[in-house]
C-alpha cells in the first residue's frame, strides 16, 4: 500500500455466520492479500473485480461506483470511486504484492439497476461495460461474471482459492442498505456529471 492511499484499503473486520471473520470492502475500497482472508462486499449499480494470480497465491478485490471521471479534476481518495482508478490501483497494488499481471484470472460483479430511476441513467450498465473493456484492453483473462439484473448482490471471494460465492438480495431488510448507498451514488453521479458540464 502506497502512503497516499490510507484510506482506500478496506479496514473493517467482522465475523460472518457463512464464512467466519471476514474483510468487508465499502465502496471506494480494496483489499489485496496473501494470505486465506474471505472478502466480502454488497453491490447495487457497483463494480467488484476479484482478481487472482494462483501461482503466486495473491489475490484482491475492489468495489467501485463509477466508471470513470470523464473531464473532471479528481483528488485522492475521491479518484478510487472510478473504475479507471480503481482497476489500475487493484492491479499495481497485486503485482507489488508478487503476481503476474498476465497471469491474473478475473471474476466480476455487480452493474445492477435496483433503484427505479437507475435503467434511465444507466450506472449498472456502464460500470459493466467499462470493468469487461478494461480487462480486455489489459489482457487480463475473465473467468466468471455476475453483472447487470435488478438484484443486488452479496459477494464473498475466497481469497486463497479463487470461489466466489454470490447470494442475489430480494428482501426488503437486505435491500435497505443498499437503497442507501445508491442514493448517496446517484448524487455522487449528479455531482460529477455538473461538474463536466461546467468544464
Amino acid at each position: 500500500m502506497s502512503a497516499e492511499m490510507p484510506d482506500c484499503v478496506a479496514r473493517h473486520r467482522y465475523v460472518d455466520r457463512d464464512f467466519g471473520s471476514v474483510v468487508k470492502l465499502l465502496p471506494n475500497e480494496y483489499y489485496v492479500t496473501t494470505g486465506p482472508k474471505v472478502l466480502l462486499t454488497v453491490l447495487g449499480s457497483c463494480v467488484a473485480a476479484c482478481l487472482l494470480d494462483p501461482y503466486a497465491a495473491v489475490a484482491g478485490m475492489n468495489h467501485f461506483m463509477l466508471p470513470d471521471a470523464g473531464q473532471a479534476g479528481l483528488d485522492h481518495p475521491a479518484a478510487m470511486r472510478y473504475g479507471a482508478h480503481s482497476m489500475d490501483v487493484l492491479v499495481r497494488e497485486l503485482v507489488k504484492a508478487g503476481a503476474r499481471r498476465e497471469r491474473l484470472q478475473a471474476k466480476v460483479f455487480g452493474g445492477a439497476a435496483v433503484l427505479p430511476n437507475m435503467p434511465l441513467l444507466n450506472v449498472g450498465d456502464r460500470n459493466a461495460q467499462f470493468v469487461l473493456r478494461y480487462l480486455q484492453a489489459e489482457k487480463i483473462d475473465l473467468y466468471a461474471q455476475d453483472l447487470g439484473g435488478s438484484y443486488a448482490r452479496r459477494v464473498a471471494f475466497l481469497a486463497d482459492s479463487g470461489k466466489v460465492v454470490v447470494r442475489k438480495l430480494r428482501t426488503a431488510q437486505d435491500l435497505a442498505p443498499i437503497q442507501i448507498q445508491e442514493t448517496e451514488m446517484l448524487r455522487t453521479f449528479a455531482a460529477v456529471r455538473a461538474e463536466a458540464d461546467a468544464l
